[in-house]
């Protein structure tokens, strides 16, 4: 298969630093919000990117459920591949591929965990099917056969079925503190818009533009 003229112009908008706000989270909370009037697929997706030991990077996808001038927040198993990496090496990335928009945001920053109150209150808010998940599937371990997982999910579904789900003690969120925002708009001729937000650790953003 001959990839090399799999190509499109982009064409949709442009990127000036005369519009830009002084603060990040304010333009991303603009391209949010038109990502899901836009009817996008997933528009809270992202690409969460860590690590391991010996430097070697992993990739995956998975759902921003919180953002504000703290910073992004996610949910996950404690005993994950993803929360062990930031447990040895807390820099994370985030990535959000709005193709359709011609646009990507680029977070690189630093992971801390959540409070046990935050936890509960977002796990709390989750289908009940969510939270029997939650506590079935032991996330990034080997398994012998989807059965097994299915029959753990049955088993705790049993075992929840009257009352409240408890907060698993190995289920949790991370909120990744920004350091960087990079904006990317794409252009026509591969000229594209790239301004790169970099916090100055006293409230104030350094806004730079970069090349392409």
């Amino acid at each position: 298969m001959d990839l090399s003229d799999i190509r499109r112009e982009y064409c949709k908008d442009g990127l000036r630093r005369s519009t830009l706000p002084s603060e990040p989270i304010e333009l991303f909370e603009i391209w949010l919000q038109q990502a899901v009037t836009a009817k996008l697929t997933d528009p809270t997706a992202m690409t969460v990117a860590t690590v391991d030991e010996s430097g070697q990077p992993f990739q995956r996808i998975v759902l921003l459920k919180h953002f504000d001038k703290n910073g992004f927040v996610f949910f996950t198993n404690l005993g994950s591949r993803k929360a062990q990496h930031i447990q040895e090496h807390k820099k994370v990335s985030l990535h959000f591929p709005w193709h359709p928009l011609e646009r990507q945001v680029h977070i690189t920053g630093v992971a801390e965990k959540l409070s046990i109150a935050e936890n509960v209150k977002y796990f709390s808010s989750r289908p009940k099917e969510s939270q029997i998940a939650a506590w079935a599937s032991k996330q990034s371990c080997r398994i012998t056969a989807r059965s097994a997982l299915e029959g753990k999910f049955l088993e705790l579904k049993q075992k929840f079925a009257q009352g409240e789900i408890p907060v698993p003690t190995f289920w949790g969120g991370f909120r990744i503190k920004v350091e960087t925002i990079e904006f990317w708009q794409g252009g026509e001729h591969r000229l594209h818009d790239r301004f790169l937000y970099t916090d100055q650790h006293q409230s104030e953003w350094n806004i730079e533009r970069l090349a392409p």
